[in-house]
């Protein structure tokens, strides 16, 4: 074995991504959604879903929970999610409070200028710590699409301090191994200010919260051409960096398969933590997307694939050689030396790796021929027949 194969065996059984339960269920855009016969219709076949995916891939023994859609019942519903994690050996990831649904937070949920409705948000937020600590939970992942559309319609000051009041009592409540991963987005659904628009604004409300706040990456949460590992390495080096949400995208936040558009960008990602992560072991990687077009399962097993390949490819990134050209400035050659690791073919080494591990060579391949998608979608199609299809 070479030491390239050997150091891409070393990374894939280190390697672990999240899968989000959103994602093999039918959702869609404001303009809609396209119903597929494949969609899980309850939270155990969200679960089932998960579990094949991570018999084929080897690398997703965990699922992320979101609280309005899978546990509609809040803390109730712990048991039940407790029993199904069991049965499918997937363990409950992280959990995402839902801060955007509501009717009441038309003008925001937590920075809503209505000390009524941010009550409300805050209760959720609470009852979500609660959930987490329930299941064993470490995550709390916060997104906040709260903003606003014109210039003067709201006080982009006095929603700041009422965002910090909402997140001391959540960290207030938190576990002693609990944490609050604040993420940002710089548009939609507001377009004139969100109030967490960049990741200077999350990391500056993770430091005024408390030590067990930090910044949630989100790859399709950036403006065209930002420099995204960058980022990640001040978050890095400022020991803030809580986790990430993969996807890719062309236009604005597109929700399309990691590494999709820019496989190179998520490679660059990656070789960032491998240089700069204390335990690259400890960053917590989830799958943040959602196909109308793509079947649920296949797109969730390539992306998946995709992900390993990447992370491998940045493992092998020859860094002593790399540092001792940038140290000389000798820029075509470092760049090359980078440039090496990401055009190596890593797929024959990560076949020998699923060899090894009595995983398909071929994971898509394998959910092709293994009958679970036909057996799905006659045990479903019904169901998603009967779905209503909402249009904005």
């Amino acid at each position: 074995m070479s030491r390239f194969e050997e150091r891409i065996h070393h990374a894939l059984d280190s390697f672990q991504i999240e899968l989000p339960s959103w994602g093999f269920a039918n959702t869609g855009t404001r303009f809609g959604k396209f119903q597929q016969a494949e969609a899980a219709t309850s939270i155990e076949e969200k679960f089932a879903d998960a579990a094949e995916v991570h018999a084929l891939t080897g690398a997703s023994p965990s699922l992320a929970l979101h609280v309005e859609w899978d546990l509609p019942n809040g803390v109730k519903d712990a048991q039940q999610i407790r029993s199904l994690a069991a049965k499918y050996g997937i363990r409950a990831g992280a959990i995402n409070p839902n801060l955007f649904e509501r009717q009441e937070y038309k003008y925001g949920s937590i920075c809503n200028p209505d000390k009524a409705v941010r009550a409300i948000a805050t209760d959720h937020l609470l009852e979500s710590v609660e959930i987490a600590k329930a299941l064993g939970m470490r995550d709390v992942s916060l997104w906040v699409s709260d903003g606003s559309n014109y210039p003067g319609s709201q006080s982009i000051r006095r929603r700041i301090d009422w965002m910090l009041e909402v997140f001391a009592a959540v960290h207030a409540a938190l576990g002693e191994r609990q944490r609050m991963l604040i993420e940002y987005k710089p548009f939609e659904p507001a377009f004139y200010h969100t109030d967490i628009a960049d990741w200077g604004m999350a990391l500056v409300l993770a430091r005024r919260t408390g030590p067990k706040a930090t910044v949630l990456v989100d790859t399709g949460h950036h403006y065209q051409g930002q420099n995204i590992e960058q980022i990640v390495t001040w978050l890095l080096h400022e020991e803030l960096l809580g986790g990430f949400h993969f996807n890719d995208r062309k236009y604005a936040d597109d929700d399309l398969t990691l590494g999709s558009i820019d496989p190179y960008q998520i490679f660059r990602i990656f070789h960032e933590i491998f240089s700069n992560a204390a335990d690259v072991q400890q960053i917590p990687f989830m799958i943040d997307q959602s196909h109308n077009l793509k079947g649920k399962m296949e797109a969730m097993v390539q992306t998946v694939c995709n992900a390993q390949e990447i992370f491998a490819k940045a493992a092998i990134v020859d860094r002593e050689r790399l540092g001792g050209l940038q140290d000389e400035a000798r820029l075509v050659e470092a760049e090359e030396c980078l440039r090496e690791a990401f055009w190596f073919d890593v797929r024959p080494a990560i076949r020998e790796w699923r060899r090894s591990h009595g995983i398909a060579e071929d994971p898509l391949d394998a959910l092709r021929t293994s009958g679970y998608l036909e057996k799905i979608r006659a045990e479903r199609r019904e169901r998603n027949a009967k779905a209503v299809v909402s249009y904005a």
